[in-house]
């Protein structure tokens, strides 16, 4: 029996009578593409589960690229289904995160099995699916609030990095010219 952790319980069990919406014929398609990719196998002991992006992952460079390829089709698929810019956004930062953390060496590979950018993306879909008009425009400011954390969250890294890049920079010149 597969023991799974609430939390995942969420994003993997999304798959309900009530989402087989005939405006997307590819929804089962694109929750068994999320399912291979970000949860196919369970780690026995850690009360987790990998998939084959977690696996992919291993293979310096060309192991991120083909995940992150099979991301972006799950993002043209909302992308067909009109989803909201903010929510294609949320979508893109989910796999930009996968892309960018997870092409780290050993703690890529780590985040990689907790970071599951492709049923969080399919999830977001599905919620664009079953939403009535009053929903999304719920979802829309929950959108707008996600995307407002997010600049914020990018503009704190980019004073850091600029700070620790001007620190850096003035120690290794006072290095030099001592």
């Amino acid at each position: 029996m597969k023991t799974i952790v609430p939390a995942e319980q969420e994003l993997i069990d999304r798959r309900r009578p009530d989402l087989q919406n005939p405006r997307i014929p590819e929804l089962a398609e694109l929750q068994w593409i999320a399912r291979w990719m970000d949860s196919l196998v369970e780690i026995p002991g850690l009360r987790t589960r990998v998939g084959l992006d977690s696996i992919l992952g291993l293979v310096p460079g060309l192991g991120d690229f083909g995940a992150t390829l099979i991301s972006l089709y799950i993002l043209q698929a909302a992308s067909r289904q009109g989803v909201s810019r903010l929510t294609m956004t949320r979508m893109g930062f989910n796999i930009l995160l996968d892309l960018g953390l997870g092409s780290i060496p050993v703690v890529g590979d780590v985040f990689d099995v907790y970071w599951k950018a492709n049923l969080r993306n399919v999830a977001l879909l599905e919620n664009h699916l079953q939403t009535n008009p009053k929903a999304a425009q719920r979802l829309r400011r929950g959108d707008w609030l996600f995307l407002c954390g997010m600049i914020v969250v990018l503009l704190l890294f980019l004073v850091g990095s600029v700070t620790v890049t001007y620190l850096t920079v003035t120690w290794l010149g006072k290095q030099l010219l001592s």
